[in-house]
């Protein structure tokens, strides 16, 4: 994948994320950073909702992944960085964001949370992310 459709492919993921949360569950997600403790609700949410189905294969890898841009964005305006598709394991790609010598993977943040255990929060894992970068 050239970089230039991975940035349009995530950018237009997070604008999805957006569109999703308003639509599904009358949230308003603005890009904003204080919007990113809505993403926490959101991703549960979608159990709430949907229940079982929430976590089946293709449901989880596309709210992953549209929250997972959304974070990427936000995080994107604050400090920078690139997007990075990496397919060394090609059974199992992945985005990440670079940004200098850290990556972040913000997709599986939100797979830990919706997943894993729903008391794992994607924003602490932002702010943690953000202040590495901002100190």
């Amino acid at each position: 994948m050239q970089q230039q459709e991975l940035e349009v492919l995530m950018k237009d993921s997070a604008a999805n994320a957006v569109e999703t949360a308003q639509s599904e569950f009358s949230v308003s997600l603005d890009y904003s950073t204080q919007s990113i403790r809505l993403v926490d609700d959101v991703i549960l949410m979608f159990l709430e909702k949907f229940q079982d189905k929430a976590l089946e294969d293709t449901a989880v890898f596309t709210i992953c992944n549209i929250y997972g841009a959304y974070l990427g964005e936000v995080f994107k305006k604050q400090v920078g960085g690139t997007w990075r598709y990496d397919d060394s394991d090609p059974e199992a790609p992945f985005v990440l964001l670079d940004v200098g010598e850290n990556s972040y993977a913000f997709a599986g943040i939100c797979y830990e949370r919706l997943v894993n255990d729903s008391q794992i929060s994607v924003y602490n894992y932002f702010d943690l992310a953000l202040q590495s970068k901002t100190q």
